[in-house]
Parts: C-alpha cells; structure tokens; sequence
C-alpha cells in the first residue's frame, strides 16, 4: 500500500472504466507519466489493464479519500486535457464506488 506524500487517508475504491480512441499503449504512455498529477489530488493507483481481447476499454481500480473529491479532480480543465490527449472517450468513461 502507498500513502500520498502528504498523509492523506484514502479509504475509498473505486473502479473507473473508459473507451480508448488511440490505442491501449498510447494512454499506458501518458497514464505513466501523469502519477504526479494524480498523487498530488490524493488519487492512488492499485490497479490498471485493459479487458482480456480488447485493448480499446480500459480499467482502472483508485484508492481515494472520496467520490467528490475524485470527481472535483475529474473535472478540473487539466485532468480533462490529460484524458482526452491519452485518448479517453470521456463520454464512456464510468466510476463505481466499491463497497466492502
């Protein structure tokens, strides 16, 4: 388990799926290179794939303090421009909160 940099307590799960416009590999790239972004708003990864045969859906399963916290971060200008240039199709793209 990772804890932020800053000491936040990540309780919740979520599972996010979304549709790929560009390629599995393509968003892996900038998912990778964008770890700052989402340390720095509390968002921790603890899994991510695509489905077995098709690499134009995605999954990735978050570790975060709260759904609306998650979803004020979703919806900032920045993490918009991310998703988009890695070829999310952000209309497809859903989030489940897991319950335990």
């Amino acid at each position: 388990f990772y804890w932020t940099h800053q000491s936040r307590r990540l309780e919740m799960k979520i599972i996010s799926s979304v549709e790929l416009s560009k390629g599995y590999e393509h968003w892996r790239n900038l998912f990778l290179a964008n770890e700052n972004f989402r340390q720095d708003h509390g968002i921790n990864v603890l899994a991510y794939g695509h489905e077995e045969g098709n690499k134009d859906k995605v999954w990735v399963c978050m570790e975060v303090e709260s759904m609306e916290k998650m979803m004020s971060t979703v919806d900032k200008p920045e993490m918009i421009k991310l998703r988009e240039e890695a070829g999310a199709k952000i209309e497809t793209q859903t989030f489940v909160k897991l319950i335990e």
